[in-house]
């Protein structure tokens, strides 16, 4: 069976539809909680991933400067998981900051390997600038801080056209 997957950017139809998704992931504390209102009021900054119609996994791309942004909450519905779908919302992620000028894209995660397959390097946690931490503060794990800093420039990233964004059909 073929799936049509298209990246593109979030609407406010679909906050209560990312909200959902992220739940599952908040409660296993892998990534920070947000609310519905803090969804709009960071709505720009999402991607989602649409599977035949359904949002089958979500990015958030966090502009600090010209020279860096980060990539959060990123997820996807574990029926939706192993088809390429995370990969593609952080490509989407990176074209986009790409086309702002952004030189630099990190994150903060607990799956290393999946990011690395896909250019990252791992890097110090410390070599984040402190307004990073900003939103860490409010974590439970911040004092003791497990997850792994990776980064990549973006003269590394492969360059699309913004018009083009990933579509794609998975045999499952």
């Amino acid at each position: 069976m073929k799936h049509h997957i298209i990246v593109r950017n979030a609407n406010a139809s679909d906050v209560p539809h990312i909200y959902k998704l992220l739940i599952p992931f908040v409660e296993k504390k892998i990534i920070l909680q947000r609310d519905e209102d803090n969804i709009f009021q960071h709505l720009q900054e999402f991607l989602v991933a649409e599977c035949d119609g359904k949002i089958a996994g979500v990015v958030c791309a966090h502009i600090y400067g010209k020279n860096l942004a980060e990539l959060r909450s990123l997820v996807v519905d574990p029926e939706y998981q192993k088809h390429g779908i995370g990969r593609l919302l952080v490509e989407g992620c990176e074209q986009w900051v790409n086309d702002l000028g952004v030189a630099k894209v990190f994150a903060l995660t607990y799956v290393t390997g999946f990011f690395t397959k896909l250019g990252y390097r791992v890097v110090s946690k410390e070599s984040l600038p402190h307004k990073v931490w900003t939103v860490c503060v409010h974590c439970s794990r911040f004092a003791h801080c497990d997850e792994v800093a990776v980064e990549k420039k973006m003269s590394d990233a492969p360059i699309m056209p913004m018009s083009i964004l990933p579509i794609i059909e998975v045999d499952e």
